[in-house]
Formats: C-alpha cells, structure tokens, sequence
C-alpha cells in the first residue's frame, strides 16, 4: 500500500497513551516498593470533615524521571486500594511540583522495568525504535503486548514500511491465524503483513474471509485491505461476491468491506479507483444498505449513477425511505444540469427528504485526490492513561470497603478491548476515578439535597430544551442513514 501522511494502521487505533508519551506528560517518575499498606477500614466508617483517605507507603527505588524532584530511597504515600505484598514494585508518577501529587501505583513486572529504563535511550529514528518495540509485540506481560502495539498504531505508515526487511513474517502469520490475539492488534498484523507479505500468503487470507468462524474474520475491514494490498485488482472479484453484492452478508461484513474499499481508494494506488468504483457500485443493488457508499462516490465524483440515483429515491419504501436523503446531496453535489433538473422532479414526490437534505447537509469543499486527505494527530491526553489521580475528600468509607479482593487485584489494569479513560485532565481540579465517584455518591448526594431548590427553575427551562436538541439530533441520525 503507497499511503501518505496516515498512521501504521489505518484500520485501528492506539488504546491507551504509550509509556514514552505518558512519562513525557508527568513531572516525576519512579519505580517504588510498597513498604506499608494503610491500615483497613471497618465497614460503615465515615472519615471526619477534612480528612483523607488512608494512604499506602512506598519507598523510591529507581527515578526514571524527575531526579531533582525525588531523591533516592525517599518515601512516598499514594492511595491504593490493592493487596500486594510488602516489597512489590510498583510504578508510580506525579504532577504538580513542588508537592507532587502521585498516581495510582501500577504493580509491575522485572521485564516492564526493563523495558522502561530503555524507552530514554532509544535512536531517535523511528525505523530503529519500531524494531525495538517489535520483539514486545504479543509479550506475554500484557502491558508490554499493548504498549509496543501502540508505538506501531501511532507510528506513520512509511516508517512501517521502511521497517519490512527486518519484519517478522513467520511471526506475523501465527498471529494472524491465532484466534485469541485481539482483534485490535490483528489489524495491524494484517497491515504489515500487507508490506511484507506475497502471493504465497493468499491461498490463507483467502481461507480466512470465506470462513464462518467469527474468530478467524476478526478485523474484517483491515484482512480485506491485506488481501487486496497482495493480490491487487484480481481480489475485487472474491470481495464483491462474498460481502459486495451478497444480500445474504451481514452488514458488519459488508460496512467491513466497504471500509476497505475506501482506503484503497484514498490512500493506496494498488488498484485503480475506476475499478474500486465498480465494486462501490454493485452496492446500489442493495438499497438497504446503498447509503454506505453514494457520499464516496459524490466525493469521487462519479456523476455516471444520475439515473440510479433517481430510481433508488423512487423506489424507496418504508424499509429504505432513509436512502433519499443521500440521493438528493449526491444530485446536490453533481455539477451537471441534469442532476438540478431531477431534484426539481424528486422533490415533488417528497419534498421533506429534499428539505432534510439541505437543512441538514449543506455540502462544503469536496475532497477527491489520493492521499490528500491528512488524518490529524490526536493529543496524547485523548488517550487513557496508565495512571489515575484522585482527590481525597470526606467520604462514605462503607462504600470503598466494599471492593472484593478480586476487584481490587485487578485495579489498574484493563483488558486489551475496554480501556478505562484515565487521562488527567486539563483543568487543575483533578477528576476522580469511577472507583472513586462511588464513593463519593453520599456527600454528592447531601449537596444535590441542600441546592435542589435553588435549580429547579433550571431544570424547569433547561430540561424541555435539552430534550428538543436530543429529539433534533435521533432525527438527524435517522435522516442520513446509518452509514453516512
């Protein structure tokens, strides 16, 4: 795939913020041993008005950052709500000096160590730290597993590219067909496999989009993207008769396959775009599902479907009435008089779906080049992170007493497809975590108690004005079809 200015996986996204970014963002960062747990709590304890929270001690083994505001063997308290042992490392980060505010402890392992102590000292070019972060990937410590995936999905495609002669192909292809491997990080196997794989490779991919394992498709969209990528014009044909023109694909397949199509059409020169537009095409043969693609080909400019444009907008009925809209902003974008002149005669069969459209979807400035269209870096501080920083306030004890051994055990982890948003935020009042805000839930609930009279006149305005927005935005949903 020739790609311009887009990230390693086009079909995936980074899930948390990576070490590197995360210790960038941080004033101080240690590894530090737990020396003392805070002392447990009876259920149904209330803390007096202005004291905090309970906090465990560690002691400051390794600074990895911030040497001027930690010293060695320091001792530091944080909140923790876990059962480790006496002596377990943890790493921990702080913001705000000159009293720094720490994170939440995350344990980790001897190799997460060692592998962070690295992160500093690695080459600044970004083939040789992609080869570096490729012996991490699917590590069997979880942390390393999906940090080194995201240092792949934030990196641009033509770093990836330059690294395809020292890529594991072996290795790439036991993932792929490895159904517990996330379907997050197959997508990028399946992407570099794309750089550095052959026509040897397709009799599997092949095996892979015909089969009716769920498992064996997951990451649908970027498996389809691979096997064009290697078999070029000739794999349109499979595509189209599995999930193009099959009525019988279901549509998370087809949505799949279109998304596919759409990145070889804007970001990849493997085959030509007049032929990607015939598989777009056979999707008006299906109305129900026709609105995924009329907005591509509008963008495309391919004014030569006028005429089926029009019979679809015709025909529609109860089950596809939703596709009008799409029609009457593709006819809206076509620059020929003939598309002007049916929209005056479509608008006499429903003039409301001609209003929609042009209340709803005033068109701006196309974009139909290749590779022209840039997709902008998201600020690190849009990803969760790693750490957790909560307020301490009087609290309900009762409520924080109540987390299981297991609940707790697993705090500051996340399962590699649901990632807590943690990240701190911009303001200097510091959000709580969900752990946090159920115990906060009985001092909230006593000041909703003492200033309720005081809003009722808001919700009294507020709440019929929130609900005409929400009623105006479903409809707005429902007017341009779910795929546009």
């Amino acid at each position: 795939m020739s790609v311009s200015q887009t990230q390693a996986c086009p079909f995936c996204v980074a899930t948390t913020q990576t070490f590197t970014e995360e210790i960038a963002s941080m004033d101080a960062v240690v590894f530090a041993k737990l020396v003392k747990l805070p002392p447990p709590i009876k259920p149904g304890t209330q803390l007096a008005e202005g004291e905090e929270i309970p906090r465990a001690k560690f002691q400051v083994v390794t600074i990895v950052k911030g040497k001027e505001l930690v010293k060695p063997a320091q001792s530091i308290e944080a909140i923790y709500f876990g059962e480790a042992k006496v002596g377990t490392t943890f790493l921990v980060m702080a913001v705000d000096p000159p009293k720094l505010m720490w994170s939440t402890p995350l344990e980790i392992s001897k190799t997460t160590q060692d592998y962070i102590l690295k992160l500093d000292s690695l080459p600044k070019d970004p083939v040789a730290r992609l080869e570096f972060f490729q012996k991490y990937l699917e590590n069997e410590d979880e942390e390393l597993a999906r940090d080194s995936y995201d240092e792949f999905a934030n990196s641009p495609y033509d770093v990836v590219k330059a690294l395809k002669s020292r890529m594991e192909h072996a290795q790439l292809i036991g993932w792929i067909q490895d159904a517990e491997v996330p379907a997050s990080r197959r997508r990028l196997y399946l992407t570099m496999l794309g750089v550095c794989g052959s026509e040897k490779d397709l009799p599997m991919l092949e095996e892979l989009l015909s089969s009716s394992d769920r498992k064996k498709k997951a990451g649908l969209d970027a498996l389809i993207g691979c096997y064009l990528t290697l078999k070029g014009p000739d794999g349109l044909k499979l595509i189209e008769d599995l999930f193009i023109r099959n009525k019988k694909s279901e549509y998370a397949d087809t949505y799949a396959a279109v998304m596919a199509l759409r990145f070889h059409g804007t970001e990849s020169d493997v085959i030509p775009r007049e032929r990607i537009l015939v598989s777009m095409r056979y999707m008006l043969e299906r109305p129900q599902l026709a609105d995924l693609v009329i907005p591509d080909l509008a963008r495309w400019e391919d004014w030569s479907q006028i005429d089926r444009m029009v019979k679809l907008f015709k025909d529609a009925d109860e089950e596809t009435s939703w596709v009008r809209v799409p029609v009457i902003n593709y006819l809206r974008q076509c620059p020929l008089p003939k598309a002007k002149n049916q929209i005056k005669a479509l608008e006499k069969i429903d003039p409301a779906a001609v209003k929609r459209a042009n209340t709803f979807f005033p068109f701006g400035p196309t974009n139909s080049g290749r590779g022209d269209t840039k997709t902008p870096k998201s600020s690190s501080f849009d990803k969760p992170t790693k750490a957790t920083f909560v307020s301490a306030p009087a609290i309900d004890i009762s409520v924080v007493s109540e987390v299981t051994p297991e609940e707790s055990s697993t705090a500051g982890t996340s399962s590699t497809d649901t990632v807590e948003d943690t990240a701190i935020p911009a303001t200097p009042s510091l959000m709580p975590s969900p752990r946090m805000e159920q115990a906060l839930l009985p001092a909230a609930k006593d000041n909703l108690e003492e200033s309720q009279q005081e809003t009722n006149l808001w919700y009294a305005l507020g709440v019929p004005f929130l609900a005409g927005l929400g009623l105006l935005f479903v409809q707005w949903r429902i007017m341009s079809g779910s795929g546009t």
